[in-house]
């Protein structure tokens, strides 16, 4: 049996620059592409970074895939994410760099891109901008808020030891995520924590994300980072979907509808982000930067 070349491109999420934010590998499927779980699970472990993710056309009620080439309509592709041991229901980061991969490359004359996921049908707008003469673009997806709740103290390992003894303010869960979030006393002590990823796999949650209210001058209103040693990344180096959680906690803290974030990892990122309460939505928006493209062979 013939093998069949698929394309794929590394993109560095939430960032201007390359090697900086978190990256993806997009690959897109073509109709004559047949493959299963267990290889979109092999190709991301194969790349091993935090995220890889499938792009599929969506067949139009007409039987036809959805065309570039149709203004009237909105493109639509079906998305998936997997980590390198796993599928995930939501991913951030990944969902911006498919939308890069698919302005830049296949969607060129587009300005709105639609994702049917496992988390429902998801938004990426291009919004380009102009500065010193020239022209660049943020992408802005239109993301489920998640609230924000109490959580019970035997869901979690000793907090002293997973964050070695760093100044904790509070400790809440996300509701759709489970994601634990643990506020520190400040954004400093978020960029500097050292923490114990063999506790963290003792929560019952997905992970951790860390944040803490961002140092005066600094230009951010909150740092976080994010730790998910179960699913293969100790460190998300950026984490768009934490955000769906962060965002509605930070707002009521802060009294603000719009907000500008800084995930503190080692490759850092930027997120920009919008607060819709009364249709409980999350914009969130950013930059990106393609640093690699090729084939893979199925």
């Amino acid at each position: 049996m013939s093998q069949r070349a698929i394309k794929y491109a590394v993109i560095d999420a939430f960032t201007n620059e390359a090697f900086k934010g978190n990256p993806a590998a997009v690959c897109i499927l073509e109709e004559n592409v047949d493959v299963d779980e267990q290889w979109m699970l092999s190709v991301a472990k194969e790349f091993n970074i935090s995220e890889t993710c499938y792009l599929t056309r969506v067949i139009s009620a007409n039987g036809s895939p959805n065309s570039c080439n149709q203004s009237a309509t909105v493109p639509r592709f079906g998305l998936r994410w997997f980590t390198p041991v796993a599928e995930v229901n939501l991913c951030g980061h990944a969902t911006l760099a498919a939308a890069h991969f698919l302005f830049t490359s296949v969607l060129v004359n587009h300005e709105t891109v639609e994702f049917v996921t496992k988390s429902g049908l998801l938004t990426a707008k291009k919004i380009s901008q102009s500065k010193d003469g020239k022209v660049k673009f943020f992408i802005e997806l239109d993301f489920p808020a998640d609230q924000v709740v109490g959580c019970d103290a035997s869901e979690l390992p000793s907090i002293p030891l997973t964050l070695n003894d760093v100044s904790v303010v509070s400790i809440l869960k996300a509701t759709a995520s489970e994601d634990f979030i643990v506020e520190l006393s400040s954004g400093k002590e978020v960029a500097e924590l050292q923490p114990n990823f063999q506790e963290i796999e003792k929560c019952a949650g997905r992970g951790i994300i860390v944040t803490g209210q961002a140092p005066d001058g600094s230009g951010f209103d909150f740092f976080s980072r994010f730790f998910c040693p179960k699913f293969g990344i100790n460190e998300d180096p950026v984490c768009g979907s934490a955000h769906c959680s962060l965002m509605p906690y930070w707002s009521t803290k802060l009294n603000k509808k719009s907000l500008t974030a800084f995930m503190a990892s080692p490759r850092s990122g930027v997120l920009h982000l919008e607060l819709d309460e009364k249709s409980q939505r999350v914009c969130i928006s950013g930059e990106a930067v393609t640093v690699m493209v090729g084939t893979l062979l199925a």
